[in-house]
């Protein structure tokens, strides 16, 4: 038997038992020959510089007479091609509640957004990830409708549980009640629910749950996803009298998928979505070949936002200098903004409890909601920030701070996500610096719709086509970095990074040197003008060149910054005769007459 095969049986025998784990095996076969290989690329050499992706849900555009997944591919492809190289569509299925993420069918598009052509049709220009929301489905849907009448296989699909059971130790993501009462053929059931009485979620103790999972994910890939992002993943397995969260058999499951994947899909790639502790987050690398290629970044929105609101890049930089991936096959999803908002859970056991309730205080003083979790104990904390980041940044109601000045803030805390170790992902709103969606939650009362702002696609391009108007202008700021970065290869994943403390004010790291290039990256995060001396910087005598700005220095020349500036700083090594030719080069470009 083939090694891959042999380990697919293995860990099915660790999560089941022999017995049934080989029978799992059995059946694991069968699908594994009918879905035969599906890759369509070399797995090595997976991502670049030049790989961003656009987050946005199926119907953040609109249009009267298009489909808002054909609104999606005609902005991406006119605003986007050559600078994102895909797009992670949020979960574009049939659903009941959550935006998406209560799925009531898998395998279908939702018809009110489009069709399996229109994914298809984006496909054929970008990249796509995929929601593969694999924790719980909708309570709408067929198998917990069959569960609800008793009709096998799907009367043991779900998780149920004596109501006095102790799970005071289970991890909460919400403060809605964990067990949900439903009635059904065989009397009241109370069904585990981790998000939502209407977010049943699914048995992984039962084999033919993760087999039906599997056969959905293969489908995804036959449907054209690049990348798989697994929500939720941590919370999959139950074990009551633990915190039933990153237990063991969450990421025996995980290594399982991504054995499937290797053996039918090598190309297809595996994003772990897990809200939880850095260190919790980053397992999911398991030992760098085993379990996923790609781990969202967590901590990076809470550590900028805090280091943007007061103005100290300490706790950004310290973090940032311990980050390391376990292979060169792994990497890190970088992002600052997301349909959900920003996380504060990440941030445990970096920021102390007054520097959150410091950003609690900002973020309702700039229009944004806060969302809270259930502790073991019965407390409440918090557990995310619902607010668009534009605004997260800048007081939306602050008529007396320069435009200009919000824009600069906004687009130093990009070049951060941008210029870090990893792959960019861009929420469509950040691209726009969208505002909080105040009618949207006065409507819906749900805090997340604060920054879900549908966007009319005719209106859109009209504010694009203004230079003047403010989404124009964040827009082309933000363009700019999107496609300096792609040029860069020392922005290239696998390349080296150093963090640099310079001061609390500057966050400043090197990348490289890679592909013959070395890149310092230097964001004043003040509302003040800012001196840095190279020296700091230990690169030694050479010379800089700001690929932002053009502007160039000597290694001894100080580099002064505006408020909210970056620079993304070209190092080149040079000897006496070369700083003499930079010297006169200099002063032709300062003096034009002459040369």
């Amino acid at each position: 038997m083939p090694e891959p095969l042999i380990m697919m049986r293995q860990r099915l025998r660790y999560l089941y038992g022999h017995s049934d784990g080989d029978r799992a095996f059995f059946d694991l076969e069968g699908l594994l020959r009918r879905f035969g290989a599906l890759a369509r690329l070399a797995a090595a050499g997976r991502f670049d510089q030049s790989d961003m992706f656009l987050i946005t849900y199926g119907d953040t555009f609109i249009a009267s007479r298009r489909a808002p997944l054909a609104a999606l591919h005609s902005f991406a492809t006119r605003h986007l091609a050559g600078r994102v190289s895909g797009i992670h569509i949020l979960p574009f299925f049939p659903y009941s509640s959550d935006y998406g993420f209560s799925v009531v069918d898998y395998l279908r598009v939702n018809p009110e957004i489009g069709t399996w052509d229109d994914i298809l049709s984006i496909h054929s220009d970008f990249q796509l990830m995929f929601d593969f929301v694999l924790n719980h489905v909708s309570a709408q849907s067929a198998w917990f409708q069959a569960f609800l009448r008793g009709e096998s296989p799907y009367d043991e699909f779900f998780i149920t549980a004596d109501p006095h059971t102790d799970l005071s130790r289970v991890t909460r993501p919400r403060n809605s009640p964990l067990l949900t009462p439903f009635e059904t053929t065989r009397g009241k059931q109370w069904v585990w629910t981790t998000f939502s009485d209407d977010q049943v979620d699914l048995n992984y103790r039962n084999p033919k749950v993760l087999l039906a999972m599997v056969e959905v994910m293969l489908r995804y890939v036959e449907q054209g996803a690049d990348l798989l992002r697994m929500d939720a993943v941590g919370f999959l397995w139950k074990e009551p009298g633990t915190a039933c969260i990153n237990l063991p058999q969450a990421h025996e499951v995980v290594k399982l998928l991504r054995d499937v994947l290797d053996a039918v899909a090598p190309d297809v790639a595996i994003v772990t979505e897990t809200n939880v502790p850095h260190r919790d987050n980053i397992s999911y690398f398991g030992n760098g070949n085993d379990e996923a290629q790609m781990v969202y970044q967590f901590p990076l929105p809470i550590l900028v936002l805090d280091a943007f609101v007061r103005g100290n890049s300490n706790h950004l930089s310290k973090w940032a200098a311990e980050l390391a991936v376990p292979s060169d096959r792994t990497v890190f999803f970088n992002f600052l903004a997301s349909h959900d908002g920003i996380g504060v859970v990440p941030a445990n056991g970096i920021l102390s409890g007054e520097e959150i309730a410091n950003l609690v205080r900002r973020v309702c003083e700039r229009g944004g909601e806060v969302s809270y979790k259930t502790n073991p104990d019965g407390s409440e904390s918090v557990y995310e920030f619902n607010i668009t980041f534009f605004d997260a940044l800048s007081s939306p109601h602050d008529s007396e701070e320069r435009w200009d000045t919000k824009l600069d803030r906004f687009l130093c805390s990009q070049a951060i996500l941008l210029g870090l170790s990893g792959v960019p992902g861009i929420y469509a709103h950040s691209l726009l610096g969208s505002h909080n969606d105040y009618a949207a939650y006065e409507k819906s009362k749900w805090k997340r719709d604060l920054n879900h702002e549908q966007l009319n696609l005719p209106e859109l391009e009209r504010k694009l086509a203004d230079p003047e108007s403010d989404a124009a202008r964040v827009f082309a700021g933000y363009t700019h970095l999107l496609t300096v970065r792609r040029q860069q290869s020392a922005f290239h994943p696998s390349s080296p990074q150093k963090v640099f403390f310079v001061g609390p004010t500057i966050f400043a790291f090197q990348r490289g040197p890679f592909g013959g290039q070395t890149i310092v990256a230097l964001h004043n995060i003040s509302a003040a003008a800012q001196v840095v001396d190279p020296r700091s910087l230990q690169l030694g005598r050479g010379r800089y060149r700001d690929l932002l700005g053009g502007q160039r220095y000597r290694s001894d020349e100080a580099i002064r910054l505006s408020p909210y500036e970056v620079m993304w700083l070209e190092y080149s090594a040079t000897d006496v005769v070369g700083e003499e030719m930079f010297e006169l080069s200099k002063g032709l470009e300062n003096n034009p007459t002459l040369s």
